[in-house]
């Protein structure tokens, strides 16, 4: 979500640029030159470069050895971590996650709903060689994770349909792209009490996710990540019943923060 897209009041102009200015390069891993990112954004080249050059000077935009592309500084690194570092539920996630990784064995991760995104806020990482990743900060789209549909699961039909469009993108060939098919599905996300993602997002990954109840709507969702090569039915009820075990744990700790 840019800072165009949240609404509300009045904004400071130059506020709202700079902000946005964040978000594509946070978006776009790597050095982009100035033409380039002025045709992402659409500003005035002479405003984007006071702009460019003033974030540079901060230490939140850097820029490679010839000074004329430019990537996300340091200084973004540091309010992030910052930001994971002061989460409460962070913090009181990490032994339910150490539990999860040892139950299943598989990777896991903690995520938060960020409008039709879910964010990565902790990870851990499978013990096999064959294993997905999905780094800290990660952005993906909520309709076709098992995180994001166990968190969306958590809202009324008309809050869906407020939140996504129609049509939604597709990621592989079994995304779910129809957003009433999704709503269906939703449903039934709701009546089993865990949500999950059938190679929508990556090609030859399963994933299962369960919302963490501590405020309604929820926010937050565990889910377990295995590939498809490995995932018997045996191991399927257990990384199911790790993830509800896991939720319950979760909870319990929230609720005396």
């Amino acid at each position: 979500m840019t800072a165009a897209e949240t609404g509300g009041g009045a904004q400071v102009k130059s506020a709202v640029r700079t902000v946005e200015l964040l978000e594509h390069f946070a978006g776009r891993p790597g050095m982009h030159s100035l033409a380039d990112v002025r045709e992402a954004v659409g500003y005035p080249k002479s405003s984007l470069y006071m702009l460019l050059r003033t974030l540079v000077e901060l230490g939140w935009v850097e820029t490679d050895a010839t000074g004329t592309r430019y990537g996300i500084g340091v200084r973004a690194l540091l309010a992030g971590t910052s930001y994971l570092d002061g989460d409460e539920v962070v913090a009181a996630a990490r032994p339910a996650l150490d539990r999860l990784a040892d139950d299943t064995t598989e990777t896991v991760h903690l995520a938060r709903l960020d409008g039709t995104s879910v964010v990565c806020l902790a990870t851990r990482r499978s013990r096999h060689h064959l294993r997905p990743f999905t780094r800290v900060g990660r952005r993906l789209p909520a309709h076709s994770t098992s995180l994001g549909k166990a968190l969306l699961a958590t809202h009324t039909d008309d809050q869906v349909r407020a939140l996504l469009p129609e049509k939604l993108p597709s990621l592989t060939e079994h995304t779910v792209t129809d957003r009433e098919a999704l709503i269906e599905e939703l449903h039934r996300v709701r009546e089993q009490g865990h949500a999950e993602d059938r190679e929508e997002n990556t090609l030859g990954l399963r994933c299962f996710g369960v919302a963490v109840p501590y405020r309604t709507p929820a926010r937050d969702a565990v889910s377990c990540s295995v590939p498809v090569a490995r995932l018997t039915r045996a191991h399927e009820q257990l990384i199911k019943d790790a993830l509800l075990d896991a939720r319950d744990r979760l909870t319990r700790a929230t609720r005396r923060l």
